[in-house]
């Protein structure tokens, strides 16, 4: 096990609890209903009158799936009628020029996510619109400074439609895999074969994509340390730029779809604990950088640049190197970051488009940060993203004495220290290499509203 990432069973054991992800400070439970679209419109225009307004970022949320896999948590719309697809496009159109009117014409668009449900539902030439449209509203940055991505359903395009992607603009991509194994796919009703993946990745290398991330799911039912070090192997033989390999949350009493799965197929705990050692253990020793959370990337690309040279950033997305602007949600359900604010739309398709038909934005619920909120989303930023705070840098930011402010954070994180997973010091916390996996266990003693918040969090290991 290389060092850089040792593996301690009991100490994951003992620090494997709920918590948030902390892609945002306060997380998405603080969000309420008073924040209406007003605030929204206050907060854009706050944003445009910064006296360096951010460039901006847009995600875009396509909810349709043509089957439903039975892990997934995420706002989808089952159907086969691609004729709501259309309309959904043509509500898309109308939300991205509402939005754009907000935001001052000289604000650059560096970054783009589609994210699903299943992008790669729309067609093609759907795609295009929506990009043109996107094109027409905001200013897109020169081709080598922008970042364009989008989530690919491997079942869903042939290599022949990457290349198109490319050349609508789209410079990286993310392939879900989850697990390479029959049985699994079968046990998750998503059935799709090594032979499409290994196509689709070679074709995005040959259009020219700058980065290529494909996704897995440890703790899946029926999934063995065995089954899954084969998936392993065949991933790393694909060797992409960026490896996500996400812990299964299974939460039926949540999530519907999950009820599905059947209880005696499901791994006991300690096989997630088995599934994630090997999952370190393997691509590390196949050269890829633990960036932090579920991330693992090449020495070479971007992410790993981002982690050594202390520029790497946190947004809903995860973990980013364009994560520094106003974030724009487009689609029902997405969340955007504007400014001091956090928004998100409205879940239902027919609210989406009542509220466009009337020329209003549809936001449903948001949130303001207060002083001790931009403070905390800093200290956290700061471990989640470079497993240190540096004390003086934040007492020089926000006018505290950081000893004196977080005396309970940092009686909290005794125990922690004790167990050899952090150092605290005289004017810094850092982060060692035994609690790099316990990063968000650590920032939970910063989290202000976690002891009364009503969420429900995975575990953080």
């Amino acid at each position: 096990m290389p060092q850089d990432l040792p593996f301690n069973r009991p100490l994951v054991e003992k620090y494997d609890r709920p918590g948030p992800r902390y892609t945002s400070y306060p997380t998405a439970p603080q969000f309420h209903a008073a924040f209406a679209e007003d605030d929204y419109r206050a907060a854009a225009e706050r944003s445009n009158r910064a006296e360096s307004p951010k460039p901006l970022s847009v995600y875009v949320h396509i909810p349709f799936c043509k089957s439903l896999c039975y892990y997934c948590a995420c706002n989808k719309i089952i159907t086969h009628n691609t004729e709501r697809a259309a309309e959904y496009l043509e509500w898309l159109k109308q939300e991205i020029r509402v939005q754009a009117a907000l935001f001052d014409a000289s604000r650059r668009m560096t970054q783009l996510h589609l994210g699903g449900g299943t992008p790669t539902y729309l067609s093609n030439a759907q795609l295009g619109e929506l990009m043109e449209a996107l094109d027409a509203a905001f200013h897109f940055a020169p081709p080598e400074a922008r970042e364009f991505s989008l989530e690919v359903d491997p079942r869903t395009v042939t290599p022949e439609q990457i290349h198109e992607l490319r050349a609508l603009g789209f410079n990286r991509l993310s392939f879900g895999v989850q697990d390479f194994d029959a049985d699994v796919q079968q046990a998750v009703n998503r059935i799709q074969s090594e032979e499409q993946v290994v196509a689709l990745v070679q074709a995005a290398r040959e259009a020219g994509f700058q980065s290529v991330s494909v996704d897995l799911i440890y703790g899946l039912p029926l999934q063995t340390v065995a089954s899954f070090d084969v998936t392993l192997d065949k991933i790393i033989a694909l060797r992409p730029d960026r490896i996500a390999a996400y812990s299964y949350a299974h939460l039926p009493e949540l999530f519907k779809a999950q009820r599905l799965i059947r209880p005696e197929d499901m791994p006991p705990p300690e096989r997630k604990l088995e599934l994630l050692e090997l999952t370190i253990r393997r691509l590390s020793a196949a050269g890829y950088v633990y960036i932090g959370m579920d991330h693992f990337a090449l020495p070479e690309d971007e992410l790993s640049l981002a982690r050594e040279n202390g520029t790497l950033q946190r947004n809903f997305q995860g973990y980013s190197t364009h994560a520094d602007c106003d974030l724009i949600g487009l689609g029902i359900t997405s969340i955007g970051k504007v400014g001091d604010s956090y928004s998100q739309n409205v879940k239902e398709t027919a609210q989406y488009q009542h509220r466009l038909a009337e020329g209003r934005l549809p936001v449903m619920r948001g949130y303001r940060l207060n002083d001790d909120d931009r403070l905390r989303r800093d200290v956290i930023n700061a471990l989640m993203c470079h497993g240190r705070i540096d004390f003086a840098t934040i007492e020089a930011a926000h006018g505290i004495v950081f000893r004196d402010y977080f005396a309970d954070a940092l009686a909290e994180l005794e125990e922690m220290a004790a167990d050899g997973l952090l150092a605290i010091r005289e004017g810094e916390i850092e982060v060692l290499p035994a609690g790099r996996l316990m990063m968000r266990n650590a920032a939970m003693a910063f989290d202000a509203y976690l002891a009364r918040s009503a969420g429900r969090y995975s575990r953080t290991v």
